[in-house]
């Protein structure tokens, strides 16, 4: 076996420097020339000035070397088939091995071709004749001991050694029967050249050589399915053992292995048939390993794209939101699993979709066209951060994957939410078991969790606030990742923007970039049927009801659904605020402030649309308009939990829920959320005391 020297690059040589060319004085043309020596080649450079010194072949210069001593000046590093050992020179074995009789072993791939006359091989006896015994050398060759040569008959199923004494023109190979006292087994496997899984197609029906990733493995009730990954692709590659029964149990995933075997079109897809597949070590393992890196590396370089609209925000995020491009390329191109976890409303579905439908067909390219089924799930989350309820879900399904599929961990994209101390419980968690996660959000960050994230992009980091939502980002994100879905995704930051009632100047421009196709009533009704939507999806994505919602499907559908929902959600909206306005109470604070409270819990309609957090979005929605141009509060609260909303009110609820923790003891005050927007949960018996201190704080305010 040989490998290549890394210190000479397989030359034998190490350059020390370089020196002026001896025969051409460093003038890289020949001094003198003799033209009866000249080749019409020749004379043709020589008639156009272009005769180059062959010593230096022009240059000038020529190198100073010495042998490398790594190699010995060989290039190569020879080592003994049987034992591993480097030896000397060129050869089979070393010289402890060459004294004990070799015996090969031909690996099922192996035909006629890597015999020789005069070695031994082992065999298994396959039948008994009149005129000899059968002995399979593998799966694919056969011979015959011939019943004169045979001092005993062999038991049928018994493992002999052979010597092979003649290979017929026409293929037949005569046996002897050999039993070395002392010998040294050496594996024979077939030396085809390397084909990348992009060149596949050109070998249908031919035996070929690859070698790559194994990134998962599907026991089906035939043939156990490897699907390995290499430089360029996926391919999968079928071994049958007995039907639904594990074929080379021994190999794993994230393994390098070496397949032999046959490539052809099954049901208009790719597959090798394995004849032979074993796993690499070492130096074999680490180079393809390597170059896998490096090719995978380079495809996933994100796109570089002119934002949808000018802001100075984006661009100095820019570098963030490209990593984040970066990694989820790399993920897709290694077949990693992806989880995109996100908050349950228009901005965080949009943001999240943006993403889907960027990612989706490099999945399928990479994986096959049903690889989003297992390397893709988008997950809403009901509250805006990671849950403990989130995560157990997420690990609990890597683990089911890992074992059934020997999938890798999968990346944890968390969208609309996950930038707080709230979300390091789950995080903690998720680490553990070697998911990597991912923050793409806008809410107030507090710096807790950026140790424990691959990236965290938010608009709090580049001067910005959470006017700037996620759906905007996510979608120059997605463009990042695969420019091609702009034109169906664009209006996706308007439709956030709306749902979150952005007031910032690149929500203006992103409604204005799809002005000729969608008025504002178009993208405030699409925003309100998601959110109606989410709230019946539960814990569903709703992936076709979600895209025609977002005009990704039907049109004709699109409208239709969309007015429907939204005539549901408003007829509930009504409803709930029929009931609920009444019972608003009302005072002024003493820094002017107009401060609403709403009991949601006994003042409102429980387990149906809408939500507390959306009823008192829309009670506040209509103080706004009734209380116009004055500084306004709106609190709906239950038995341990509290929605504030404001406007003209310098608030920091993150801040407060802190200060609200440390000055209550009892009260287990925890939430957070926007500057001016959010939520608070405590224990129900502090109520009173929770919300009175709150009053107190809002009060203290500044007001503008």
């Amino acid at each position: 076996m040989t490998t290549e020297c890394n210190d000479c690059k397989g030359t034998g040589t190490i350059i020390l420097s370089e020196k002026e060319c001896p025969d051409c004085k460093g003038a890289g043309k020949p001094r003198s020339i003799s033209l009866d020596r000249l080749s019409e080649k020749d004379l043709g450079a020589l008639m156009g000035g272009g005769l180059k010194c062959a010593k230096c072949s022009g240059t000038g210069k020529v190198s100073v070397t010495e042998p490398c001593k790594t190699c010995g000046g060989r290039g190569k590093f020879f080592t003994c088939t049987a034992c591993g050992i480097e030896i000397p020179g060129k050869g089979e074995l070393c010289e402890n091995c060459a004294k004990k009789k070799p015996v090969h072993i031909l690996s099922s791939e192996c035909d006629t071709r890597e015999l020789e006359i005069g070695k031994i091989y082992e065999g298994k006896v396959q039948g008994h004749a009149n005129f000899g015994v059968f002995i399979d050398l593998n799966p694919m060759l056969r011979g015959l001991i011939h019943s004169s040569n045979l001092s005993h008959i062999p038991e049928l199923g018994e493992k002999i050694f052979v010597e092979v004494k003649n290979i017929a023109s026409n293929g037949n190979i005569e046996l002897l029967l050999r039993a070395p006292k002392e010998y040294q087994i050496i594996q024979v496997e077939k030396q085809l050249p390397r084909r990348k899984t992009i060149e596949l197609t050109k070998y249908l029906g031919k035996l070929i050589h690859m070698s790559g990733e194994v990134i998962q493995i599907k026991q089906t009730g035939g043939p156990t399915i490897f699907s390995i990954s290499d430089e360029d692709g996926t391919v999968q590659c079928a071994a049958f053992e007995k039907a639904g029964e594990r074929a080379y149990p021994e190999i794993k995933s994230e393994t390098i292995v070496k397949v032999i075997g046959e490539p052809s079109m099954r049901n208009g897809a790719l597959q090798v048939e394995i004849r032979s597949i074993r796993q690499l070590w070492g130096q074999d393992a680490n180079g393809i390993k390597e170059q896998i890196e490096a090719a995978i590396d380079r495809r996933a370089e994100p796109h570089d794209i002119q934002f949808l609209v000018k802001s100075d925000v984006l661009e100095k995020l820019k570098p963030k939101m490209k990593n984040a491009a970066r990694l989820i390329r790399k993920a897709a191109y290694k077949s990693r699993p992806i989880i995109i976890r996100h908050h349950a409303d228009a901005d965080g579905i949009t943001s999240a979709i943006a993403i889907e439908r960027a990612l989706l067909p490099i999945i399928r390219e990479v994986g096959g066209s049903d690889a989003d089924r297992h390397f893709f799930r988008r997950s809403p989350s009901k509250a805006p951060f990671y849950e403990i309820e989130d995560v157990t879900k997420d690990i609990t399904f890597a683990l089911e994957d890992q074992e059934r599929f020997s999938q890798k961990m999968p990346l944890v994209v968390l969208m609309d939410n996950g930038a707080t101390e709230e979300d390091m419980p789950a995080m903690k968690q998720a680490v553990i078991y070697g998911i990597d996660i991912m923050v793409i959000d806008h809410h107030h960050p507090d710096g807790t969790i950026d140790s424990i994230v691959l990236e965290h992009v938010n608009p709090a980091y580049a001067g910005g606030d959470y006017g700037i939502t996620t759906g905007m980002i996510g979608t120059e994100i997605a463009r990042m990742i695969n420019p091609d879905v702009t034109e169906e995704i664009k209006h996706l930051p308007a439709v956030s923007a709306m749902g979150d009632r952005s007031s910032a100047t690149e929500g203006d421009a992103y409604k204005a970039l799809v002005s000729d196709k969608y008025k504002l009533d178009d993208l405030r009704k699409m925003a309100l049927a998601i959110d109606y939507e989410a709230f019946w999806q539960r814990f569903n994505d709703g992936r076709g009801l979600m895209n025609d919602i977002l005009n990704l499907g039907s049109s004709v559908r699109h409208q239709q659904i969309v007015d429907l929902l939204n005539e549901q959600a408003n007829a509930a909206i009504t409803e709930q605020l029929e009931a609920s306005m009444p019972n608003v109470k009302t005072q002024k604070l003493s820094n002017g402030t107009i401060m609403n409270v709403i009991d949601v819990e006994n003042f409102a309609h429980k387990f149906t649309f809408p939500p507390p957090g959306k009823t008192s979005g829309e009670i506040h929605d209509r103080l706004c308009t009734r209380y116009a141009g004055q500084p306004l509060v709106t609190i709906g609260y239950g038995p341990d939990f509290a929605v504030l909303r404001s406007k003209g009110v310098k608030m920091n609820i993150p801040q407060m829920v802190k200060e609200l923790h440390s000055e209550i003891k009892g009260a287990g005050v925890s939430g957070g959320g926007h500057l001016v927007v959010g939520s608070i949960k405590f224990v129900e018996g502090m109520r009173k005391e929770v919300l009175a201190k709150l009053a107190e704080k809002i009060g203290a305010a500044g007001i503008g």
